[in-house]
Formats: structure tokens, C-alpha cells, sequence
């Protein structure tokens, strides 16, 4: 399907950025791992911009709204680093380079993964200008919608092209939502304290919270009943178990697991890989 040789160093930037999906990525196929490590590596790029502490908001909205109508056209570079400019020293390698990961994506899955990235930068722009204010839960579905159940709705846009296999897209969602829902609980008290911002809705307390990822998890179990591929399937496994665990480790009382439980859901999962083969 491409002929495009992906870079080791690619990898290692996607390892150094995003511990969490590199295993995973490792499990899928040469096109479609390639696909979704450069749109994790793009998406990265663009999440480094919205979360950098030392960016005003105002900056964050204009540069991320450029960036969503930069997404629309082919890539241009030096429009690219033109757009980076006010903020560019500020920035790490990841989003430095992410023309490069345009560059190694599949020709044929680059549609895919510009839309997803054009409306993922929108959301963000959106949401930054708004100072990250979650008053309601519609807020917090738009807000999670943006920076992750959009990447689940990519994500059964690439497994169709890659296998011609259909998912449901709104339980995608909810798969990327419950991912999210869980980085909320754990970073609560962090981004209250370090950045001021609190993304649990108006009245809400954290079991509320709590019930949200849970029921967005649910529906990601289900959302996985419906994958019949295997490399896919466990792409999945490994991010949702240990959301899942995470959830569970912080209802019993405690922050986050322990690396040795990390260590061992991977371990499983890639045991799972080794038997199903």
C-alpha cells in the first residue's frame, strides 16, 4: 500500500511521547502501524502546543486555528513553521518535527489522519480560548470529544481502510472518552494546582466523575466486541485494561498503579499476542 520507508527515530520519538500507545502501535501491521504512529506523533505535536504553561491562551487559540486550516490543504512546511514561529523556542522535538510525521504517513490513509487532526486542533483552539471552563456535562463530552473520542473515530476510519472492517463510531468515542475520563481523575489535583484548570463539570463531585469513566468504559468493552481482527483487536486491549486497572486503583484509595501492574498488563496482553498468533 506505501512504499514510504518509516524511520526508527520516529519510533523513538513516539516511545519518548507516548508511552501509553507505543506497545500497542507495535502490534498492528507495516501500513496501518504506520498510520497510527504518525497521526499519535502529529496528535502529540498539536497537544504539546494547547498544554504548554508558558503559552497564553490567546496565542494557543490563534496558532491551533491555523493549524486546523493548514490541515485542510497539503502539507505545507514553511506555512508550517511560519504558523510556529511566535512559539517555536518554547516547543519540543515532537512538535518541531511534525512535518516529518505528515511526511511518513501512508499516502492512501493521509485523508484520514489530516481530518482527524484538523478537527482535533479546532477543538483544541476552542477550548483553550475558553480557558478549559467545563460547566456542564455536554461540556465535558465536547471537550473529551475533541482530544480523544475523535482519535477513536480515526482510528475505526483506519481500520476500515486497512481490512474493510466496520466499527460503531459513536461507541469509538466512547472508547477515546474513557481513556480521557481516566486522565481526568488521575491529573485532577495536578492541573488544579499546576494550571489552574478543573475539567469535572459544575456540581459534580468526583464520583460523578468516576461514573462517567466508567460507563464511557463500558461501552468501550462493547466497542471491542465488534473487532475480529486480531492484531487490532489487541492494538485496543492493552490502552482499555489499563484504564480499566487505573480506575479501579484510584476508587481503592490509591493515585495511580504500580509500575509493576503496568509491567504486568502489558506482559499479559503481550502474551495474549503470543498465543493468538
Amino acid at each position: 500500500m506505501s512504499g514510504k520507508i518509516f524511520p526508527k527515530d520516529a519510533l523513538r520519538v513516539l516511545k519518548e511521547t507516548s508511552r501509553t500507545f507505543y506497545i500497542p502501535i507495535t502490534f498492528l501491521q507495516k501500513d496501518l502501524k504506520h498510520s497510527v504512529a504518525a497521526a499519535y506523533l502529529i496528535f502529540r505535536a498539536i497537544d504539546e502546543i494547547e498544554d504548554h504553561d508558558e503559552v497564553s491562551n490567546d496565542i494557543k487559540y490563534s496558532i491551533l486555528m491555523q493549524l486546523s486550516e493548514l490541515f485542510k490543504h497539503p502539507f505545507n512546511e514553511e506555512e508550517y513553521l511560519k504558523i510556529l514561529s511566535p512559539i517555536k523556542v518554547k516547543m519540543p522535538e515532537v512538535t518541531l518535527r511534525l512535518g516529518e510525521w505528515v511526511q511518513v504517513c501512508p499516502d492512501s490513509a493521509l485523508s484520514i489522519v489530516m481530518n482527524a487532526s484538523s478537527e482535533m486542533a479546532f477543538g483544541m483552539a476552542k477550548w483553550s480560548k475558553a480557558n478549559w471552563k467545563i460547566h456542564t456535562r455536554a461540556d465535558l463530552d465536547d471537550y473529551t470529544y475533541y482530544v480523544a473520542g475523535l482519535v477513536g473515530v480515526m482510528l475505526s476510519d483506519l481500520w476500515e481502510w486497512d481490512s474493510g472492517m466496520k466499527t460503531d463510531r459513536e461507541l469509538a468515542i466512547s472508547y477515546g472518552r474513557g481513556l480521557q475520563a481516566v486522565n481526568i481523575l488521575r491529573n485532577e489535583k495536578e492541573d488544579l494546582t499546576e494550571r489552574g484548570v478543573s475539567f469535572v463539570p459544575d456540581a459534580w463531585t468526583r464520583s460523578d466523575l468516576f461514573e462517567y469513566a466508567k460507563e464511557n468504559l463500558e461501552n468501550a468493552d462493547k466497542y471491542l466486541e465488534n473487532v475480529d481482527k486480531k492484531s487490532i483487536l489487541l492494538f485496543c486491549r492493552l490502552p482499555l485494561a489499563l484504564a480499566h486497572k487505573s480506575l479501579k486503583a484510584m476508587q481503592g484509595g490509591r493515585e495511580k498503579m504500580s509500575r509493576a501492574e503496568v509491567a504486568q498488563t502489558v506482559d499479559e496482553i503481550q502474551s495474549d499476542l503470543a498465543s493468538e498468533k
